[in-house]
């Protein structure tokens, strides 16, 4: 019998992950990081940003889990940023690199609360905050194209981070 909302056995968790979306502006994205954010027991979204659309047509992706994951608004990220850091957070930021480790191959080998910087839609996490980061890291991808929407590299990434705070 398939399970709903309502039946299903899932352990409800929070997990110490903030997400940090650069300049992310589309609404169906900020919607479904809303949902992902949630699934994955996210303590916390901080949009980063003059310009973050949190209405109708957010809403219609979000299935209403804005209402309780909690969030907020910061117009400089770069103050964020450093005040994360100094606060002894883990920075993680999601971007292909030169340098950067493939998400399959990180081990998670910290107790401090883990902030996911995920870039702007069209040009991805600045150098300017790569160089505040603990690790930076990629998907390995096998098709043509280099990149993958935010939300389902999101996905992938909140997957790997929770399974290995959860072992």
């Amino acid at each position: 019998m398939q399970l709903t909302h309502y039946t299903s056995n899932f352990k409800k968790q929070t997990h110490p992950i903030t997400l940090i979306c650069d300049n992310i502006s589309n609404a169906p994205n900020i919607g479904s990081l809303f949902r992902i954010a949630d699934a994955f027991g996210v303590e916390e979204i901080i949009f980063c940003g003059n310009h973050v659309p949190l209405g109708k047509r957010m809403t219609k992706t979000s299935r209403s889990t804005e209402n309780y994951v909690k969030h907020r608004i910061e117009t400089e990220i770069y103050t964020v940023i450093e005040k994360l850091k100094a606060d002894d957070n883990y920075l993680i930021a999601l971007e292909i690199t030169e340098n950067s480790i493939e998400l399959n191959n990180f081990k998670l080998n910290t107790n401090r609360p883990i902030v996911l910087i995920l870039g702007d839609e069209n040009f991805g996490v600045s150098e300017a905050i790569l160089k505040h980061c603990d690790a930076i890291l990629h998907i390995n991808m096998y098709g043509n194209n280099s990149s993958m929407n935010v939300v389902q590299a999101t996905g992938i990434t909140l997957y790997e981070l929770t399974k290995q705070l959860n072992s």
